[in-house]
């Protein structure tokens, strides 16, 4: 990561693993925040293979493998596909490699004050634990930010 990027698209989202996993095996707040992405065609999950690899491999530990394989083809399918090194950040480089403005993480170190003054120059993305995106996340202003026209409402189910 070289160059900062100074507009990120908002309608893009980047979920650690640990906020996809928690999403398929807890619920909560992770499923709150990623039903705000789900429930809007416009919004876009953004997620490399390296990130998907690491949620699977938590997924099948903490649960089992074959729910892990079909979590992952699952998201696979949703999302958009961005590459990166191997040995960079899986969520942070999706979010860098795919403009993304949004990173849910629980890990308080990409959240705190010294993580962003070092994000800063490189990559302009929000990063916040779940439960502050699920309560903060405002569709009918994003929208009207991004697309044109009046806000329609959700237009997925996300739950299909």
């Amino acid at each position: 990561m070289s160059e900062r990027r100074d507009e990120p698209d908002p309608t893009r989202v980047v979920a650690d693993p640990a906020v996809l996993a928690a999403d398929l095996l807890v619920g909560g707040d992770a499923r709150a925040a990623l039903d705000h992405v789900r429930r809007h065609s416009w919004i876009e999950l953004v997620a490399s293979d390296h990130l998907l690899e690491e949620t699977e491999r938590l997924v099948a530990a903490l649960a089992d493998e074959n729910l892990a394989a079909d979590h992952r083809e699952r998201l696979e399918a949703d999302r958009v596909v961005v590459d990166h090194p191997e040995d960079d950040h899986p969520a942070l480089a999706s979010a860098y490699r795919g403009e993304a403005a949004h990173l849910l993480s629980y890990d308080e170190r990409l959240s705190s004050a010294k993580a962003g003054l070092s994000l800063q120059p490189r990559v302009s993305v929000s990063v916040r634990p779940p439960d502050a995106f699920a309560r903060l996340f405002d569709p009918e202003s994003l929208y009207e930010a991004a697309e044109d026209g009046e806000y329609p409402g959700p237009d997925c189910d996300p739950r299909a």
